[in-house]
């Protein structure tokens, strides 16, 4: 007798990363060099990451200077991303790319609306700090989504100037925890955090339905 699952495909759940990149003028130069150089490096191990792992990671990117835009209309699995380099000028508008995070942080008409379900997101803010928008306002709306409460939050300083005080505590009001933010001084030092984590992130999509469950208190969460 056959058994009843023959050829049946279980689709795998997702789990995206978000790459929140500041372009600002401030960031010109060695510094988006280095953002540029460890995304584009990075990216082949998310793609073993993503066939090693119980779900299906896919990438999406937000990129805020004057203004935030969306460089993946929508997430792409990893093993069809490719990483386009990206320059830096203008402003720094990071309360208005928290407040675009947040509409994609939807499952009714966001980038987590996945038939599936999906685990908790990752959440990569790369930036040296000093936004010049009402950045407070922004991130205040960005902190209702549940998705973002249940997030994996990191930002990566990048930069000498990214760990003054004052540019510091704004990556911290983003990770709500001083110790996920990390300082990033090169290109090889990103590459090794950014890895680091996503590393971590997949475990985390290969534990169990149950252990899943308890951390993010169910498959699907929204604002």
């Amino acid at each position: 007798m056959s058994d009843d699952y023959d050829g049946v495909v279980i689709p795998r759940r997702t789990m995206t990363l978000f790459f929140i990149v500041d372009t600002s003028g401030s960031m010109f130069g060695e510094k988006i060099g280095a953002v540029n150089t460890a995304i584009r490096e990075v990216v082949p191990e998310i793609r073993d990451l993503s066939e090693n792992a119980d779900a299906v990671i896919k990438i999406a990117v937000l990129d805020f200077s004057s203004g935030a835009r969306w460089i993946t209309p929508e997430p792409v699995e990893a093993s069809q991303y490719q990483w386009r380099d990206v320059e830096a000028a203008g402003g720094t508008d990071f309360g208005t790319a928290c407040l675009e995070l947040k509409k994609q942080l939807s499952v009714s008409k966001g980038f987590m609306a996945e038939a599936t379900g999906s685990y908790a997101p990752v959440l990569f803010l790369l930036s040296d700090g000093a936004p010049t928008d009402d950045w407070p306002k922004g991130l205040d709306e960005l902190k209702k989504n549940n998705w973002y409460k249940a997030a994996i939050k990191v930002a990566l300083a990048i930069g000498i100037d990214a760990n003054e005080s004052e540019n510091k505590a704004v990556l911290e009001a983003f990770t709500n925890n001083p110790e996920m933010v990390l300082p990033v001084y090169n290109s090889a030092v990103l590459i090794k955090l950014i890895k680091f984590v996503s590393v971590r992130a997949s475990q985390v999509a290969s534990g169990s339905d149950n252990e899943r469950s308890d951390k993010t208190g169910g498959s699907r969460s929204d604002s």
